[in-house]
């Protein structure tokens, strides 16, 4: 009996694997979509920069501004979705094909080319009776405009609401992949949360979790919607916001739902922007992307070029001073000694310093340089047996009893 519970638990919950997390999602409407959007946020973004230097350099506490400014210009968006659904609005058929046919070129065009985003794919409209045969056909339309499904590729499906809804997205890409002559799992997607019904059911069930066990190992990430849901809940349209308490459970009803699954949970979009009083939306998405990040959020909407400067800001001031915490606790974790503070770190807490270490190195906050120089015994491999909880003395760490 309880050798099945254990296949069972392994099975549902394997883990974070090693796919490696964006620190954002960057969407941007259909219309406005072009092969050279990344380029283009990123040379806005540098320019807003610049000429907002001094008040981001108090926020700067980290002496990060000049890798932000060198990330912007190199990879300034990481995760990119041609935006088909409120970002683009509703439109004729034939002005909404020809976008499909137009966003499958960029993203085959984004599949080979070096200066890409290393994720891209497209957000339809919703499966509600009156968009879901516009999502099916665009969605189509994209794939055979690409040639196929592009490497790295994910669709995002909004107001997702029950878990029949994910089975039927399930459905949808194992006939398009054998229409398609794909291999089995090709098609992967992601449930944008954003109604209440999807974090409580009427019969007191968490449906979210339940979509993630309908999604088959399809579900890529969940995305928080912040205006739907907290309107959805009644909450006036001047206190909607990313930190309203009504937003911070669903968010964290959702993190528990992923967590261990390998399901992504990304933070949601403010319409907080840097045009008209630009220093006090730049302080405030700071704050609001640092919070996401202290509460386990690891990636959020990012809607405006502005908002690239302090997403990036924010996470490389965090795992800065995350890894100068874990750094010291997890050698002293190996070593098996106490800290400095007298503190004697579990597996569980070495495993979570570790991946926080991990994180740091994979969005480019420090260094593997840095760390060698820090922990030379602190290598990827390690860290990376640590969140596995793997046995790490074959690894050339001495270990004292």
């Amino acid at each position: 009996m309880l050798e099945a519970v254990d296949a069972d638990l392994r099975a549902r919950y394997p883990g974070s694997g090693d796919r490696t997390q964006p620190i954002h999602t960057v969407y941007v409407p259909a219309d406005r979509a072009s092969a050279d959007t990344p380029a283009h946020w990123g040379a806005a973004a540098v320019e807003l920069l610049d000429a907002h230097h001094e008040p981001l350099a108090e926020l700067d506490t980290a002496a990060a501004l000049p890798a932000v400014r060198e990330r912007l210009l190199r990879e300034p968006i990481q995760d990119l979705r041609i935006d088909f659904e409120d970002g683009y609005g509703f439109r004729s058929d034939q002005e909404e094909d020809a976008a499909a046919v137009a966003a499958g070129k960029i993203l085959a065009g984004w599949a080979g080319g070096a200066d890409a985003p290393a994720g891209f794919g497209i957000r339809t409209k919703g499966l509600s009776g009156t968009e879901r045969r516009r999502a099916l056909r665009t969605l189509e339309l994209v794939l055979d405009s690409a040639g196929g499904v592009p490497e790295r590729f994910v669709f995002t499906v909004p107001k997702i609401r029950a878990a029949e809804q994910v089975s039927a997205l399930v459905a949808l890409c194992e006939g398009l992949e054998r229409g398609s002559g794909l291999a089995e799992g090709t098609l992967r997607f992601e449930l944008q949360i954003e109604s209440p019904q999807a974090i409580v059911g009427s019969d007191g069930s968490a449906p979210v979790a339940k979509m993630i066990k309908a999604s088959g190992r399809r579900c890529a990430g969940l995305h928080f919607g912040t205006y739907d849901y907290t309107a959805a809940c009644g909450v006036a349209a001047t206190d909607q916001a990313l930190d309203h308490p009504a937003a911070d459970h669903a968010k964290a009803v959702m993190q528990a739902a992923a967590a261990q699954t390998g399901v992504w949970v990304c933070d949601g979009s403010t319409q907080i922007t840097p045009d008209a009083e630009p220093e006090n939306a730049l302080r405030e998405h700071y704050r609001l992307v640092t919070r996401a990040l202290r509460r386990g959020y690891y990636q959020g909407w990012d809607m405006y070029p502005g908002h690239l400067i302090t997403r990036w800001l924010a996470t490389y001031a965090f795992f800065r001073g995350a890894m100068d915490v874990a750094v010291p606790r997890l050698r002293a974790y190996l070593e098996r000694r106490d800290g400095a503070s007298g503190v004697v770190d579990e597996p569980a807490t070495a495993e979570a310093l570790a991946a926080t270490v991990l994180r740091g190195l994979r969005c480019g906050a420090r260094s593997d340089e840095e760390l060698a120089a820090a922990a030379p015994e602190l290598t990827r491999e390690v860290l990376r047996a640590l969140v596995a909880r793997q046995p790490i003395t074959d690894l050339g760490v001495r270990k004292k009893r």
